[in-house]
């Protein structure tokens, strides 16, 4: 059964850093569409960063270009996002997900991806 991993969130102050993980499981992440999403109270999901691990390709929200930065290691099959320069609005719920497919990727689309972790909880203070 595949399965999708989320650690490393937790509290900060504004400014500070933190790198999520990914881990997945009975699927290798070195040929696929996978990616983080938030979501914060009130709000719609929001599309973060996206990456196809075969071709190298990658996509950014504007709100988080310049500050988070999405990376893998295939050989522990793992995907991460290092948040740099957080602010209090990245505090959200983020979800990793991942499809094997990957036709529209990189892509912000919900339902172009099959497989959903459960999330881990970034909150930053002000």
């Amino acid at each position: 059964q595949v399965q999708l991993g989320e650690s490393g969130g937790g509290s900060v102050q504004a400014g500070g850093s933190l790198r999520l993980s990914c881990a997945a499981s009975e699927f290798t992440i070195s040929d696929v569409c996978m990616g983080w999403f938030r979501q914060a109270p009130g709000k719609e999901d929001e599309g973060v960063a996206v990456t196809h691990t075969g071709r190298g390709t990658t996509l950014y929200a504007d709100s988080v270009k310049g500050r988070f930065s999405i990376s893998q290691d295939n050989a522990k099959n793992t995907l991460y996002l290092q948040m740099n320069s957080l602010k209090p609005e990245d505090t959200a719920m983020y979800y990793c997900a991942a499809d094997t497919g990957g036709s529209y990727c990189p892509t912000f689309l919900p339902w172009s991806f099959r497989y959903w972790g459960q999330g881990t909880q970034v909150t930053v203070s002000s």
